[in-house]
């Protein structure tokens, strides 16, 4: 088990939650509540990963994010390294390949919300940020709940963008996924069986939690 490789992978995924998840409140309940021009638009380039090949995303962030782009150049620039082949590229790529495995669950929780409960909130003298707080999220929490669970999961799991954009650095990109890539390479099938055995139980602990969830949010909507 390379547990260097398992806390980097931990700590990706810790990382990419915090940055992540009130993006997705944010955008989730835009998308959910309001209609605006170019909607579908949004909607699109927020499933975009979900249909992309990971190479392919991981190429295009790879020029973006490399030193002969204004990010990469702005970056080294800010901080001394460039940004791609390093954990803050490597996070922000997790950041933007986990948008809709966010932000669809958080705009399907959104949506569940009864309008009439909006209103009142509105009616009885509350500013919007107190019925966000006080009515929408704690109504909106199996879905903010399933968007952590599965871009928690997802990006433990993930390969083809993090092998693109992050090389296998050990203890700066070199994820656990990558680690069993790099073990069966070595023809060392027990660590790399023991670090896929961590995937697989995550895999299926994130299916059942995200499954229950789901099932609270149809039952929701029918009662709606």
């Amino acid at each position: 088990m390379d547990w260097t490789a398992l806390r980097l992978s931990v700590s990706l995924g810790l990382w990419t939650l915090a940055i992540l998840l009130p993006v997705a409140v944010w955008l989730g309940r835009t998308l959910a509540l309001r209609r605006f021009p170019g909607r579908s638009v949004v909607e699109a380039a927020v499933a975009l990963p979900l249909v992309l090949p990971p190479t392919v995303i991981g190429f295009y962030l790879l020029l973006a994010f490399g030193n002969r782009s204004p990010l990469g150049q702005g970056w080294e620039a800010l901080f001394g390294h460039g940004l791609a082949f390093s954990f803050e590229g490597l996070l922000l790529a997790s950041v933007l390949v986990n948008l809709p495995f966010a932000v669809q669950p958080v705009q399907n929780g959104f949506a569940t919300v009864p309008p009439g409960l909006r209103e009142a909130g509105a009616v009885s003298g509350m500013p919007p940020w107190r019925v966000l707080l006080r009515v929408e999220l704690p109504l909106a929490w199996p879905g903010i709940a399933t968007a952590a669970v599965l871009a928690f999961a997802h990006t433990l799991g993930e390969f083809g963008v993090v092998l693109m954009v992050g090389g296998s650095i050990p203890g700066e990109t070199r994820t656990v996924a990558i680690a069993i890539y790099d073990r069966v390479q070595a023809f060392d099938e027990g660590a790399a069986g023991a670090m896929s055995a961590v995937l697989l139980a995550v895999s299926i602990a994130a299916l059942g939690l995200t499954g229950a969830l789901s099932r609270r949010v149809g039952r929701r909507k029918r009662d709606a």
